[in-house]
């Protein structure tokens, strides 16, 4: 539905802002362009609206290549950080904007208008001044605005990021519902990792204007490509642990201070030397483990209380390694023992940041 053929903006004598981005999204899916400010997230999505011109590139819509037409001609709706909405109309003026501006007939703006405020909860707002809306109501009729004149892509640009954290939960929820209502095409830029989770059917994680791996959030979650994805995703980060890798036969032994029996990885054939193992903080398993029970002594130096469960920061080997537990298994100073579950384990390769895969291989492939 679109595709971007090898994007590539500079802006002036610096490193490219994108660098032959190329990305495909399917009719009805829910994209997130995820990375850190300055990645190309939104640069990305300004020469999709047309408000910039690519380098060298080309963009399409539905098979149609768009990069020679003005914004208002590429069937495209938008949705900003800043909602913009006219505060000195009603919600109902808001909305009939962009028909109006379309030469839409009075009775068929009438029908779009009613049918979609029924679908977005707008009825009982319809009169009312824009200026007197909550965040919440802002949002609807911002994303209402836009999908009234049914565009082929919807596109948001961080539309959550002034709002409070209780308020961007309770939209996200609102947002991905209204999107599966009307099968509507999204491609959402974000740096909040939890709207990407949360929302997406896929995501595309960037980096200095590349793309750094694309996938559905479990992809993303459990098997990242390398060490940059690995430690943006998740809450708490990743654990990297440094490991020495050993050639073997058919195999490898991973030894690291998590493991320091050494693990027998078979099918794993990456060079010898120093990596890093990255394991999530939920599969290291803690306990205090009297009476000589198995696993690597550590002790704890401080703990984060989030209600529901507390993050450990133990010390193990030097460096501070988190763990997820019950409230009240530990407090600072104790010492725990620790078992990792190495089958959840990445092996990085520590100079190229690369996820070394069981066949040998490194992938960074989009």
């Amino acid at each position: 539905m679109l595709e971007l053929d090898s994007i590539t903006k500079r802006f002036g004598e610096a490193a490219p802002a994108l660098d032959a981005l190329s990305l495909r999204l399917a009719r009805g899916e829910f994209l997130s362009l995820l990375g850190p400010s300055g990645c190309g997230k939104s640069t990305t999505l300004a020469i999709i609206a047309g408000f910039l011109d690519p380098d060298a590139g080309r963009i399409r819509v539905d098979g149609r290549d768009v990069g020679e037409l003005p914004p208002r001609r590429r069937g495209l709706g938008l949705v900003f950080q800043d909602y913009a909405l006219f505060t000195s109309l009603s919600v109902r003026a808001n909305l009939a904007f962009g028909l109006e501006a379309q030469g839409v007939p009075r009775a068929e703006r009438r029908r779009r208008l009613e049918e979609l405020a029924r679908r977005l909860d707008l009825g009982g707002l319809l009169g009312r001044s824009a200026r007197s809306l909550n965040m919440s109501e802002m949002q609807r009729v911002a994303v209402g605005r836009a999908l009234i004149t049914r565009p082929a892509l919807l596109l948001l640009d961080e539309p959550m990021s002034n709002l409070d954290a209780h308020l961007r939960q309770r939209l996200r929820t609102e947002l991905k519902q209204i999107q599966a209502e009307l099968g509507q095409t999204v491609l959402y830029v974000t740096h909040d990792q939890a709207e990407a989770m949360s929302m997406s059917d896929r995501i595309a994680v960037m980096r200095g204007g590349r793309l750094q791996q694309v996938g559905t959030p479990e992809e993303i979650y459990h098997r990242p490509v390398n060490r940059f994805v690995a430690e943006f995703i998740g809450d708490p980060p990743i654990n990297l642990v440094p490991c020495t890798v050993r050639p073997g036969t058919g195999g490898a032994a991973v030894s690291s201070p998590l493991s320091p029996a050494s693990s027998f990885q078979p099918g794993l054939s990456p060079m010898q030397g120093e990596h890093l193992l990255a394991l999530r903080a939920h599969d290291i398993r803690a306990v205090r483990a009297p009476g000589g029970a198995a696993g690597v002594p550590a002790k704890v130096r401080f703990v984060e209380n989030l209600g529901a469960q507390h993050v450990l920061h133990v010390e193990l080997a030097g460096s501070l390694v988190r763990v997820v537990t019950t409230p009240g298994l530990a407090a600072e100073g104790d010492t725990l023992h620790l078992t990792a579950d190495l089958a959840q384990a990445h092996l990085i390769e520590a100079a190229t940041g690369e996820v070394v895969r069981a066949s040998g291989r490194r992938e960074l492939a989009a």
